[in-house]
């Protein structure tokens, strides 16, 4: 491109690549790139001058070359798809007419901090060192699927999208492949941010995040393996949030996070694996909750966090935060859409036994057992309710000692004022209520009392009775006892 045919500003940008040095068009620090349509002349590069210089223009011997363009409007459409640039770019505080093409170029270093773009097209890009859009604004989509970034992805504070843009995919990252981390602090979007099948090998960062899509997807990252963490603390998500099949190696921190998707899910982390889940201090969930197969090695969900339906079949934790007693465990299950979940309600116990709170995980077992009685037939909740009161399902073994001591003490009484007469008048031995009653509600034992007296009309009916209520009882003594053998 011959020189006579720049502009002054297109000079000054010519002469200054070749050493590195930047050249600074904007009128204020901190100007707001969003007006910079109105810009005049003075500031204006032409798109098919900045690829021509990034392509063809020659170095300097002894000197970096480098772009480095400030407060500049750019005219026409940066087209460097497939090119390979081994120059690192910035572009701070630029106004873009039209949306550059990046696809499938080559980097070694890009900087597009506090610009304007209408959109960006730069599926498959490489970059070598680092990405940034910092302070960003970018109302049309951002495509970056496929991309390899070899240092980190900086986005704190960037803007994407525009209210009003329901369905759209404004941040596409799926595939996506970081050697660092993705910075996202107090990103603002309005669209679908996809993460889809990405590999971030440092950690994601969108703490305070607003991400708007109400009735669609805000977050998608479906199979997506983030090496470290994902800070989230102060997440805002209108729309739903779909983590199904995540790997996070360290934690998930949505402490102070509002997830809202009302009528819909708000939150899937369905088979995923996670190290910690933090839900500290964060807002009531609007929505739906779906946990199913999900694996954590903790779990931090206070009961106020979770919404009125979830689903948690196959869920897996090892540890719960905070402690809490069992009861304000247990009412989440009865949210759970499948109705009656028994896993849920072992793997409670499970965590309650490994903790050393033998109460919590009796009292579980039975929460287990009196929803499961819902959903039988009404003469099976009959005997549920029968159980329950006797014996507390068997998890309340002194409930049915008691029990047994009564109806001794009941049934030695009766037979005490009115003696059974002996079987064989001329053979029995001295008649003794204490021991007849014992007799016939302890199984196998035998004192000589039960086959040596027949009590007649009602009272052979109570010996009966005592006989039944004794196997009972006893048995579920006895399995109580040994369950409790069993766990020492």
């Amino acid at each position: 491109m011959r020189r006579s045919e720049l502009s002054r500003a297109e000079r000054s940008v010519w002469r200054a690549f070749a050493s590195g040095e930047a050249v600074d068009l904007g009128a204020s620090p901190g100007e707001d790139a969003t007006t910079g349509a109105s810009w005049g002349r003075d500031r204006t590069v032409r798109a098919s001058v900045l690829r021509a210089l990034l392509l063809n223009a020659p170095t300097r011997d002894g000197e970096v070359a480098a772009l480095r363009l400030n407060g500049a409007r750019i005219v026409g459409r940066l087209n460097l798809r497939y090119a390979t640039v081994d120059h690192a770019i910035r572009f701070w505080g630029c106004h873009f007419e039209e949306a550059p093409n990046l696809y499938g170029a080559r980097f070694r270093q890009l900087n597009l901090s506090m610009s304007y773009l209408p959109a960006l097209e730069a599926a498959t890009i490489r970059v070598a060192g680092v990405l940034r859009f910092t302070d960003c604004v970018i109302p049309g989509p951002v495509q970056l699927g496929g991309a390899r970034i070899e240092g980190a992805l900086f986005m704190e504070r960037a803007r994407l999208g525009e209210p009003g843009r329901e369905g759209t995919q404004i941040l596409h990252l799926n595939h996506t492949t970081f050697s660092d981390d993705v910075w996202a602090p107090g990103l603002r979007t309005h669209g679908e941010v996809s993460l889809v099948g990405s590999r971030i090998a440092g950690t994601l960062n969108l703490e305070d995040a607003v991400l708007s899509h109400p009735g669609h997807t805000a977050l998608h990252g479906e199979m997506a393996a983030i090496a470290n963490d994902v800070r989230a603390k102060s997440l805002c998500a209108e729309g739903r949030v779909n983590l199904r099949g995540v790997k996070v190696g360290g934690q998930v921190n949505l402490a102070y996070a509002r997830l809202s998707n009302p009528g819909g899910v708000a939150l899937r982390v369905s088979g995923c694996t996670i190290g910690e889940l933090w839900f500290r201090e964060a807002e009531p969930i609007v929505g739906h909750v779906n946990m199913r197969r999900a694996s954590f090695r903790l779990l931090n969900i206070p009961p106020k966090v979770w919404p009125e339906t979830v689903a948690l079949e196959g869920l897996d934790y090892g540890s719960l935060t905070p402690r809490l007693p069992a009861r304000d465990r247990i009412e989440v299950f009865k949210r759970d859409e499948s109705a009656y979940v028994p896993h849920s309600y072992e793997q409670l116990a499970a965590y309650y036994r490994r903790v050393g709170d033998e109460k919590a995980a009796r009292n579980v077992q039975i929460a287990k057992q009196r929803h499961y009685r819902r959903t039988l037939p009404w003469y099976g909740r009959v005997w549920g309710y029968l159980q329950d009161g006797a014996v507390g399902y068997g998890y309340r073994p002194l409930r049915s000692a008691a029990w047994l001591a009564a109806l001794w003490a009941f049934g030695a009484t009766v037979f005490w004022l009115h003696n059974p007469p002996p079987v064989k008048a001329d053979e029995h031995p001295p008649f003794n209520a204490f021991a007849y009653a014992l007799d016939l509600l302890l199984p196998i034992i035998s004192f000589g009392q039960e086959d040596r007296f027949a009590p007649r009309g009602g009272y052979q009916w109570l010996s009966y009775a005592l006989v039944v209520a004794g196997w009972t009882l006893a048995s579920t003594t006895i399995a109580g006892v040994s369950r409790a053998l069993n766990r020492q």
